[in-house]
Formats: structure tokens, sequence, C-alpha cells
């Protein structure tokens, strides 16, 4: 096999003016630039972006031109940029379609889905891709019938890539807050690289006889990335077929400074003294400060009394500060939290009731506390279950 390299990349989110704020649309252009200057000075044989290349399915003019500009630089040192959408830019309807239509049109993308057996060859290599079908519930329904319709054919004398856009059901990879959109076992064997997009940290991992790889995002799209490293993978690939993997750092991405600290019991004056100072000693030039605020709020107290002003307005230097508060309306005693979780599943509801209705009796009557803490149980199995119709049905009954 003929030794030749790729770019492994995805989630750029162009477009997402984050907080509403016009320097941070430009932050995600800026590591956008960045990448193509590094990716032409690594001169690869074409790049692959896994997904959501935008952070919106109509992307502004401005964002769609700024785009169109890197684009045009890749197409015009020979790069091929191979594509799928993602969860963000996938095809609102049917009829309209995903933005990634044009630009494969005007040469600029190639987007898999699209062409013919949703998959581009050369003489080295074969690379395949799937379209993003938005939900779990119609991944599994919809993605059979597309791998039916546009049938796999990886050769084992060349290299072998599937593109996907999804969080796969793998605990080891997929953040906890982030829902699994598909089960491992529903992608195709047969191929050598597996890339992935929509989980925003790289990972890789062995997978089906290959490599299952995650390039990261680009820029921090929540403060769940802050510590991330931003950038992309380079991948070799050898004489033998075996990949060697460089994540390569970028380094315009802006700063992010998570605060994160546990207030215990405190009133609101209080906490909002405490994190001021936080945030003037943590005060950077350009950063984005956010200081999460946990704790326990005192009875009687309120989100609401909290100064949000009085933080935001903290740092001098800082390019913003948001502030989130993650605050228990309540203390609850740690035994009784851990009475429902280590008890068997016999007596689960009636020691979730308890809990339940312990914490509602605080703020309601008896007997409208009762009846939420009863739908509070009612809700939990059908929602473990991701039973959405059950749900409904519960949720519809009481209103």
């Amino acid at each position: 096999m003929k030794p030749f390299s790729f770019v492994h990349v995805a989630d750029l989110h162009l477009g997402y003016a984050q907080y509403n704020l016009d320097v941070r649309r430009d932050d995600f252009n800026v590591a956008f630039q960045e990448l193509v200057d590094k990716t032409i000075e690594l001169k690869p044989d074409f790049m692959i972006i896994a997904g959501d290349i935008f952070q919106q399915a109509r992307p502004s003019n401005m964002t769609l031109e700024n785009a169109i500009t890197n684009f045009r630089r890749l197409r015009d040192v020979g790069i091929p940029v191979l594509a799928v959408d993602g969860s963000h830019d996938s095809a609102p309807n049917v009829i309209t379609g995903t933005i990634l239509n044009p630009l494969d049109s005007a040469g600029l993308v190639y987007y898999l889905p699209r062409h013919e057996g949703a998959s581009w060859r050369n003489e080295i290599c074969y690379v395949y891709g799937i379209p993003n079908f938005r939900t779990p519930r119609k991944t599994e329904e919809e993605l059979p019938s597309f791998l039916e319709q546009n049938k796999p054919t990886p050769d084992p004398s060349i290299f072998n890539i599937f593109v996907f856009h999804m969080a796969l059901d793998i605990p080891s990879v997929k953040p906890p807050q982030m829902e699994a959109e598909a089960r491992p076992e529903i992608l195709p064997e047969g191929f050598n690289y597996y890339a992935g997009g929509h989980v925003h940290k790289p990972y890789k991992l062995p997978f089906k006889g290959g490599l299952l790889v995650y390039s990261g995002c680009t820029e921090t799209v929540s403060y769940e990335d802050a510590e991330t490293e931003k950038g992309f993978y380079h991948v070799e690939v050898n004489e033998k077929g075996v990949p060697k993997l460089h994540h390569v750092k970028l380094e315009t991405p802006r700063r992010f400074i998570v605060l994160d600290r546990d207030y215990g019991v405190s009133t609101p004056m209080k906490v909002t003294e405490a994190v001021v100072q936080l945030v003037k000693e943590a005060d950077e030039t350009g950063a984005v400060l956010v200081p999460i605020v946990r704790g326990v709020l005192p009875a009687g107290a309120g989100r609401g009394e909290f100064d949000l002003a009085k933080i935001r307005s903290a740092a001098e230097k800082a390019l913003l500060v948001h502030p989130l508060l993650r605050l228990r309306e309540t203390e609850v005693p740690e035994e009784v939290i851990r009475s429902i979780f280590e008890g068997g599943l016999k007596d689960l509801k009636t020691k979730a009731f308890e809990y339940f209705f312990e914490i509602f009796s605080e703020r309601y009557p008896q007997e409208e506390a009762e009846k939420i803490a009863r739908l509070a149980v009612d809700l939990i199995e059908p929602l473990v279950g991701k039973q959405e119709t059950k749900v409904k049905k519960v949720l519809e009954e009481v209103l």
C-alpha cells in the first residue's frame, strides 16, 4: 500500500455567537482559519470533517462566506474535504435539505451521504459516511435502512474509513451529560478507522478490528469543554496500512476559566461576596470566566437573592463572566439519600416517594406535596427506560 495521510476534524460549530457575543462567533471562524492554515502546511491527501461544521442548519451569510473562503483555500491546493452532517447542521427537513448540499454542488466539500454508495475512493483509500439522524430513536430506525440502501463495501486491499457524527453507547467515551445515540453494534465492520464527531473530547480506542477516533472540538462550545485541548488529528498511514495519529493543537481558541466551588449552606449575600472575590483573583485579559456556584440554600432563601450583576462586573480584564447557579433548595440528610440508593429494587419506589414527599412538603400543602411526589415516582421508570410515549401519557393525565 502506498503511504498517505489525512486530517480528521469535527465540531467546528461555525457561526456560534456564544453568549450572544459577536466576538465569540469570530473566535470559531478564527479557529477554523488556523485549522486550514495548519492543514495546508501538513499537505495531507484529504480532510475528513465528521459533522457539525456549522452551529445552525441555516448559517448566516457572513458565516457562510467565511466558510467558503477557507474551503476554497483547501480546494485551491488540491486537498479534498470529505464530510458528513452533524446534529447541528443536519437537514431540517427533506425539502430544504442540508447546507452541505450546495457546498457539495460548488465543489467545496464532498458530502458523502449524497453520493452513490455514500462513499469516496481512490487507489489507496475507501471512505464511507452516514448522515446524522438527530435522535437515538431515529438512528435506530433509519440507520439500518440507510446501510441497506447504500451498502458499505470496504476493500481489504486498501485503507477503509467510516465517518459518522453521534455518541456511541461506550461508557469510557460518552460524557455523562450526553445521551448515546446508537449502540456500537449498529456500525458495520471491516473498516480500519472509524472517524467520529459529536463527542468534544479527543478519544482513540480499538474498535471492531480497527480504531475508533473522536477528534474533539476546535473551540469551546460548552464550559464542560474548557479543559479539553482544542485541535484535530493528522493521521499518517504507512505501507502496511497501520495508522499513526498526531493530535495537532490549535493555538487561537479563547481561554475559559471554570471556577467550580461548593459553598455549603450559606446565605446568598455571603456566597455572592465569596464569588466576587474569586472572580477578581482569577481575572485574566480576554478570558471567559465561568463561576459555578454549588451549595444549599438556607430555608426561606431564594436564587433571586444572588447579586449576579455584581458577580458579572467583578472582572475588569476578562471578556465575560458567566455565573451558573447549581444549588439545592434544602439540605437532604445524607443517610436518606444513601438509603434510597442502597436499598433493594423492591422498596425503591417507596423510599423515593418518601424522599420526594419530604422535599415538596416544605413548599406545598400536604395533599399537593403527596400528589407531586407520586407523579415524580411514576415518571422514574419510563424516564429511565426512555419510554417517551408513557412519559407523555403520565404528564397529560396530570395536566
